[in-house]
């Protein structure tokens, strides 16, 4: 049951892209924030251990393989920072999970915003040149993160179109930036739409001045911006996600709210989305996906703890799933990373390996 997705990604059995952080990179992170090592030595190292963890993906048969976002602490403000225009400052506290609450790390955008020579270039570069005839995929955080998690101060932008329409033009430059150093399958991962998608989150975003309605048509826009002149050749992704932190999340809520500007709206080539538990709600609102060439890759396998799901339920979701999008169209991914921060989820390495091989054992068996 092969389709054009198929060739390029996503793929039947996928991933969202983070991996535990390996002891041998955690040690030599600190050393290199003690000034004990130097950075080409860190990068030796990491080199290492994302050579080690691609043979791994390999081995499972995962087809696109990541380097674990082993060089970053964030799964964001490592990108984000590196734009042209943006500043990393320390913010007063860091982002409020369930119970648990990250380091305090902030951006701000001080200038115009641009994109160009961005230190990922390389680690992608590095990704691709150990793939082999596996799919390198890189992953990058959506456009509607600089404005959600961003202070946007007003000597840089007064006015939101023209922010967003430079925002798009930056997002533009880094897509075609990364499909000339090799990359075909892009990821943008997105937390913004998860929070339009809760009531409670909604409130607190109109308490921030902000009108949801708003920013989803502000954010459908600029990333149909970002990604309009693609080449046909690549494939691009969003990754929609209630957080991921330590084990723990933000917000709940189905899809509803944002489905049909997501799924009849975005002019991607594919949604990675979180269905784990019930706090996505149901298959429902993906009734409004109406293009056949639209992949869906269910997230129905967690990746904030280590007990493997059961198989046959997995495939019975999938069936129903299947109600609303043809089967053809469907893919089977854990819900997240397994560490969108270097201090990782709250399992351990031999099983996040595990969740993937079942993620690809019951794909296999689901598309014969």
């Amino acid at each position: 049951m092969e389709n054009t997705s198929q060739k390029k990604g996503p793929y039947r059995a996928d991933q969202v892209g983070s991996l535990l952080r390996s002891e041998p990179v955690k040690l030599a992170r600190a050393q290199r924030a003690e000034g004990t090592i130097s950075a080409e030595r860190l990068r030796e190292i990491e080199n290492e251990e994302i050579t080690r963890i691609v043979e791994k993906q390999k081995s499972i048969g995962l087809k696109a393989v990541t380097d674990g976002e082993f060089r970053r602490s964030w799964w964001h403000f490592d990108f984000l920072e590196g734009l042209t225009g943006v500043e990393r400052f320390i913010a007063e506290s860091g982002i409020q999970f369930q119970q648990k609450q990250t380091k305090s790390r902030g951006i701000k955008v001080t200038g115009k915003l641009d994109f160009g020579q961005h230190p990922m270039l390389e680690d992608f570069k590095f990704l691709q040149s150990i793939a082999g005839d596996h799919t390198a995929k890189m992953t990058i955080p959506s456009p509607s993160m600089l404005h959600f998690r961003g202070e946007i101060e007003k000597s840089a932008y007064n006015d939101n179109a023209e922010f967003f329409h430079d925002l798009g033009l930056t997002y533009k430059k880094a897509i075609q930036s990364f499909y000339d150093a090799g990359c075909r399958y892009l990821q943008l991962d997105d937390t913004a739409w998860a929070y339009l998608c809760s009531d409670e989150q909604r409130e607190q975003l109109k308490a921030r001045g902000l009108n949801p309605d708003e920013l989803s048509s502000f954010y459908a826009k600029t990333i149909n911006e970002a990604v309009a002149d693609r080449p046909e050749d690549m494939s691009i992704t969003m990754h929609i996600c209630r957080g991921n932190f330590r084990s723990t999340w933000i917000s709940s809520g189905g899809y509803e709210p944002v489905a049909e500007t997501l799924f009849a709206g975005l002019n991607i080539d594919g949604f990675f989305l979180e269905y784990d538990s019930d706090r996505a709600g149901g298959f429902e609102p993906l009734r409004f996906v109406n293009r056949n060439d639209l992949s869906i890759v269910l997230g129905l396998i967690t990746s904030k703890n280590g007990e493997l799901e059961d198989s046959d339920e997995i495939k019975r979701r999938i069936d129903e799933a299947s109600r609303y999008v043809d089967l053809s169209q469907l893919c089977l991914s854990p819900q997240c990373g397994f560490a969108s921060t270097e201090e990782g989820n709250l399992l351990t390495e031999e099983q996040q390996w595990a969740k993937l091989r079942h993620v690809v054992e019951i794909a296999e068996d689901v598309w014969k």
